[in-house]
């Protein structure tokens, strides 16, 4: 009998914060992107802005025993405890916690969004066992990195960068515009009436054999324009000994020029939207 093919899976250890008290949903509510008060069965994923509507971190909520859990799936940690810390007035019944760690296990998905499927929160003890009894393939950190990419998940220092919004970066979802004030949310109802936006998040392919590769400060051209600069790349991984995929910020106006894109250093470049990436 042909051995079915393990299911690949997102294991990962990532720092968090819990908040406490009766007022932890209102208090959280008020800061990031999301509708906290609602689906308090289910995980949720949101955003951290600045008053100026930029993307300071990717947050995973897990509401357990009248808790709220703040995993910080991309950013600073100390800088958002902070920051919380900072806002919590005493009239405010909220507690907030020491940084902990956690590791959280995913199914991986190559169809949907990496925000379908329901993540798990595993002790250090009881990963191996869990992993063993349920047949799962740990993707490897390059393979894992790759899959990021293909969902076009930002990452710190990267896409994540002081300046990007998370309109621009794909994760329009995250953002309720309709649940009323939360930190930078003037700055998006307006980006989103006016669609004014001016850069989007794109993964891009390239065949081109490349032995130093450094992606600081690479440009993106017209390949028929090789002076008119539309972009530039953020992040990459390489998939074998020819192949690099990676991520980049694409000037909007330029965004219906398929793959006439060209980097110097990685060649003709081939671009598409991100299964993992919504748009307004």
């Amino acid at each position: 009998m042909e051995k079915q093919p393990k299911e690949k899976v997102w294991l990962e250890k990532f720092p968090f914060i819990c908040l406490d008290g009766i007022d932890n949903k209102r208090f959280l509510n008020g800061i990031t992107t999301s509708n906290i008060n609602q689906n308090l069965n289910d995980i949720i994923q949101t955003c951290l802005l600045n008053p100026k509507g930029v993307l300071k971190a990717i947050l995973e909520i897990h509401y357990i025993e009248n808790k709220l859990l703040i995993l910080v799936l991309e950013g600073n940690v100390k800088e958002i405890r902070n920051q919380f810390e900072n806002i919590i007035f005493p009239v405010d019944k909220v507690k907030i916690s020491v940084i902990k760690e956690t590791l959280r296990i995913q199914k991986v998905d190559n169809v949907y969004s990496w925000r379908k499927n329901k993540p798990i929160l595993l002790s250090q003890n009881d990963s191996d066992k869990f992993i063993s009894d349920n047949s799962f393939y740990v993707l490897p950190p390059n393979d894992l990195r790759i899959w990021k990419m293909v969902q076009a998940i930002p990452s710190m220092n990267f896409e994540i960068d002081g300046i990007n919004n998370p309109l621009e970066l794909g994760l329009t979802d995250l953002i309720d515009f309709k649940k009323g004030c939360f930190l930078g949310q003037e700055i998006m109802a307006r980006l989103k009436n006016v669609s004014s936006l001016k850069q989007e998040i794109r993964i891009w392919k390239s065949n081109n054999f490349c032995r130093d590769v450094n992606v600081k400060n690479q440009k993106i051209y017209l390949a028929n324009e090789k002076e008119k600069i539309v972009g530039s790349i953020t992040s990459y991984a390489q998939i074998n000994e020819k192949e690099f995929i990676g991520l980049a910020m694409i000037k909007k106006n330029y965004l219906d020029q398929e793959n006439n894109f060209l980097s110097h250093q990685f060649g003709k470049l081939k671009l598409n939207r991100s299964i993992g990436s919504i748009f307004l």
